[in-house]
């Protein structure tokens, strides 16, 4: 029962949870679980209504009515099988057993037992054969440490209520003609918007993913009222399917964005961007230059992909490269007013049309990984037609 049970003790299993990488818990499902198990604590558990969780943690206007828009009821749904599996998996072991049970929003704690000779035969063993501290490369913690900075800033950008930007003073400009014909689709959507920051490793673009997060939280917060930031290797395959989702950095090794079934005519690879279909005097492939000393310039392409979400629900915006330039280009190049012009200028057809899915190439000349030219060099229309079925995830 809950009352038998330290606080600090249900505190400590919470923490465990959010933190395992095998729980896979999104930003979105660790604030609703925070939540659940805050108004489980105070006895208000069961009186929790899906009109208060949708106000309250999806930021719900007081009009939403959870009869006709289910939200709530998939999320926890799916928090709850995240939890059945994480005690099924790596938590089977925890001394503190947290459970959502069906047909209510309250959740339960119960003590598992456990022995007292074997709790001291571990506390021993720990002791006597302290596992030593993993050695870390400089260069990964630092652009590891970039990229938790840059979340948890343009999180509390995109957690500012909008009164409170306005009253600030800077509350968004609206947005050009252009700017408004790349965005509409995800911004006057009624689906949730999933920015996913691609998963840090040792490439040089983290540090790129980073600015760009930061970047594209500027521009997105005061605009989108349903916006929630994830990592790449905590982004599900029911958020893909349920939510509009807008990638940033890499794909490659991001697993989930890359079993996404398209039939994309261009392609990032880790040295360049390679060109399936060329049209006559187009290239089959466009490296990335060799990596600049300080002071000289770079150059590298950069890849935006717009394509229809899983079964061609929802969007999927990929802004992606292999340099810090290039990721900067990629959401610069959707969020400046200039480049954008540019980008829509090369998009429209005889009609004068702007086609709902695309992928355009530019090209980056940077300085100290810092974009100083960023230029159009192709594109082509991406189908609307999606196939039926999910690539295996590798």
């Amino acid at each position: 029962m809950t009352k038998m049970l330290p606080v600090e003790a249900i505190n400590a299993q919470i923490e465990r949870i959010v933190q395992n990488r095998d729980s896979r818990l999104s930003d979105l499902q660790q604030r609703l679980l925070l939540y659940l198990v805050d108004q489980s604590l105070s006895n208000d558990g069961g009186k929790l209504k899906e009109y208060t969780i949708g106000l309250d943690v999806f930021g719900k206007p007081p009009s939403y009515d959870p009869r006709e828009e289910s939200v709530v009821r998939m999320h926890v749904a799916r928090l709850r099988q995240k939890l059945a599996e994480y005690y099924h998996g790596q938590g089977a072991n925890d001394p503190i057993l947290i459970e959502l049970p069906k047909g209510g929003f309250k959740v339960l704690f119960e003590q598992k037992p456990t022995s007292t000779s074997e709790t001291e035969r571990l506390g021993a063993l720990v002791e006597a054969n302290p596992r030593p501290a993993p050695r870390r490369h400089l260069r990964e913690i630092a652009l590891a440490a970039c990229l938790v900075m840059a979340i948890l800033i343009t999180w509390y950008i995109a957690a500012r209520p909008a009164k409170a930007q306005q009253a600030a003073g800077d509350a968004p400009s609206p947005l050009t003609a252009e700017l408004q014909q790349l965005w509409s689709p995800i911004l006057d959507s009624n689906r949730p918007l999933v920015v996913c920051i691609a998963t840090p490793s040792m490439n040089s673009s983290n540090a790129g993913t980073a600015s760009g997060a930061f970047l594209l939280g500027q521009f997105l917060a005061s605009r989108k009222q349903h916006l929630l930031l994830t990592r790449g290797d905590l982004l599900s395959m029911p958020e893909i399917t349920m939510d509009n989702v807008v990638f940033v950095g890499p794909v490659a090794g991001n697993h989930q964005i890359e079993a996404v079934p398209a039939d994309q005519p261009i392609a990032l690879e880790t040295d360049g961007i390679r060109n399936w279909n060329p049209r006559p005097g187009e290239p089959t492939f466009l490296p990335d230059g060799k990596a600049s000393r300080s002071g000289e310039t770079d150059e590298a392409y950069a890849l935006i992909s717009h394509i229809p979400g899983l079964y061609g629900n929802g969007e999927i915006l990929s802004l992606s490269g292999n340099r810090i330039s290039s990721v900067m280009a990629a959401v610069q190049a959707l969020t400046d007013p200039s480049l954008a012009r540019t980008v829509v200028s090369h998009l429209r057809n005889r009609q004068g049309h702007v086609p709902r899915y695309f992928q355009v190439v530019l090209k980056v000349t940077s300085m100290d990984d810092m974009p100083v030219n960023i230029a159009y060099v192709l594109h082509r229309e991406v189908s609307q037609e999606r196939p039926a079925t999910v690539a295996a995830v590798r």
